[in-house]
């Protein structure tokens, strides 16, 4: 394989390879083990009834009704909790006890925005809050409605390390039930514990569940930055699955599992409920009112008996995709930061990326620090690719002199050509290989800039102001274009046949219209690669041209 083909193979790659990475967000395909469906009833709010939840494997998993809608009268009462720390401004609903809006205190909304990123949030239209409540037997939440907690005060403010916000409500027997949020300084965990007490002279059954419910909306993206935007989960046979809304409308989730999460995904964010406890829980999602999707969880019976006190908890991440922040919450939550199937390859990359930053500070000197290191290590590959091109150039007369000796012969023209690489101990596909690769590590590098939150909105200098949007002068795509003509001009092995010749002379424009709505800090990869590779192959040729001066001068 020459030059000239290899080029066009390694390009003809990548371009399916983005082909095939947009149609796998678009299709988002769940597992190939198909959840149960069953018919069962809820309220309006999406809660579980009581009378429906077992915990087996075919156990109902909800539906809407009209049954159990809150009273306008109930909703009215309700009061809003707003609670600050240092990383988050969460407004919990007392109707429920439903975490109803959620800030991130350290993300704008936008560049430069004065407000903050809003990841949950109770605006009807784009509907997304984290529910929590007790179902079963002597359940609060139920087909007849949902609590209504009474709160101390409607405004919580971290002073210290941690904080408690406590809910109140109190069942007709007496029975108390306090649902308390916990607040850690520098933390997107929030805990949420139930807290039984049975003042009634019988036993009390009681099963804790959890869910987020999100109006379906279509993810951000395009074709060179596609973003997922839907449900994922993690149970015992499988460490990180998603299940998109498409496959919440064709069959429900239900599966039973010792551990896991349940999530809801958008690009650099998360929310995700993480059980806490033994015992079986059952995952479940369902769509209600046609348009909002449920992926929640729900714990085995607890048994609490008279005069007795129980506690049930659980978690509840609402965040940011920082890796290091989820693995400490929940095992396996990091791989919400999908590198798809080069993750092997992709997740050291980012740590490597990660300590150079802690040394440079900026983002976009790290990529260039990166792929200073990166090109370093592959130079003997490089060193390959070129000396290989160089001896193929140098075959040339003779290729030309065969072609004209054999014309259309194609099986004598292939076997006097293997015959004189032999000869000229020449590898063909010494020029391909390393190429091929190189493509892995420039592909895990797309996923780790596409992926990773510590990129959004962070600024090279001068106009790249945002590593993981597009340059917003295209200068950088351009200056890219220029270093593959630079890259063209120095291949030592000339394209023979015309139509690689166009193709050829086009590439660097299409690849630079291709990188015009690629990330910033991808299009600075690719650009220092160039660069460094100019650099390289200059030092490789005069290396050859030495070497081939003193030969001819010991001939002399």
């Amino acid at each position: 394989m020459n030059s000239p083909r290899s080029i066009l193979f390694i390009a003809f790659l990548v371009v399916s390879f983005f082909l095939y990475q947009n149609w796998l967000i678009d299709t988002a395909p769940a597992g190939t083990q198909k959840p149960a469906q069953s018919q069962t009833s809820t309220n309006d709010t999406g809660v579980p009834s009581a009378s429906s939840i077992t915990t087996t494997t075919d156990s109902a998993v909800p539906e809407a009704s009209d049954a159990g809608m809150p009273t306008t009268a109930a909703a009215s009462t309700s009061q809003r909790v707003r609670v600050k720390t240092d990383v988050l401004d969460v407004v919990i609903d007392t109707h429920g006890g439903d975490v109803v809006n959620a800030q991130l205190l350290q993300f704008a909304q936008t560049q430069d925005s004065p407000e903050r990123f809003e990841l949950l949030h109770a605006d009807p239209n784009k509907l997304y809050i984290a529910q929590s409540g007790l179902v079963g037997a002597h359940g609060t939440d139920s087909a007849q409605g949902r609590p209504m907690f009474h709160v101390e005060q409607s405004s919580y403010e971290l002073k210290g390390d941690t904080l408690e916000v406590p809910l109140h409500f109190t069942q007709e027997d007496g029975s108390k039930i306090t649902k308390t949020f916990v607040f850690n300084k520098g933390s997107y965990a929030v805990d949420v514990v139930y807290t039984i007490e049975n003042a009634a002279t019988t036993h009390k059954q009681v099963q804790l569940y959890a869910q987020l419910k999100q109006v379906m909306t279509e993810g951000s993206g395009n074709m060179m930055m596609p973003t997922y935007k839907g449900g994922a989960y993690s149970w015992d046979e499988d460490r990180y699955e998603k299940y998109a809304f498409d496959d919440m409308r064709d069959q429900r989730l239900n599966r039973t599992t010792e551990k896991g999460w349940v999530a809801m995904l958008e690009h650099y964010f998360v929310a995700a409920w993480i059980p806490r406890g033994e015992g079986t829980k059952q995952l479940f999602s369902r769509v209600i009112g046609g348009d909002q999707a449920i992926i929640g969880m729900m714990y085995p019976t607890a048994t609490v008996a008279p005069g007795a006190t129980a506690e049930l908890r659980s978690t509840l991440f609402v965040g940011p995709k920082d890796q290091d922040a989820m693995a400490l919450v929940a095992e396996d939550l990091n791989l919400t930061v999908d590198y798809g199937f080069l993750w092997w390859l992709a997740q050291p990359i980012f740590k490597l990326l990660q300590l150079v930053q802690s040394v440079l500070i900026n983002w976009g000197l790290s990529i260039i620090a990166v792929t200073i290191i990166i090109k370093t290590l592959l130079y003997p590959l490089t060193k390959k690719q070129y000396v290989s091109m160089a001896k193929m150039r140098m075959i040339q007369p003779k290729m030309t002199a065969l072609r004209e000796r054999y014309g259309d012969d194609r099986q004598k023209m292939s076997q006097a050509m293997m015959k004189m690489y032999k000869e000229e101990k020449v590898n063909p596909l010494g020029g391909c290989l390393p190429m091929l690769l190189q493509l892995p590590i420039f592909l895990a590098l797309y996923w780790v800039l596409l992926e990773s939150v510590e990129l959004r909105h962070a600024p090279l200098f001068l106009w790249i102001n945002d590593l993981s949007a597009k340059d917003p002068y295209y200068i950088l795509p351009i200056l890219m274009g220029v270093s593959m003509f630079v890259m063209q001009k120095l291949q030592p092995t000339p394209a023979t046949d015309p139509m690689q010749q166009k193709l050829l002379q086009y590439m660097p424009v299409i690849f630079t219209v291709f990188f015009l709505w690629f990330p910033a800090g991808l299009v600075l990869y690719w650009l220092s690669s160039n660069l460094i590779t100019i650099g390289q192959m200059q030092w490789i040729y005069r290396g050859l041209e030495k070497k081939g001066m003193m030969e001819r001068r010991k001939k002399k």
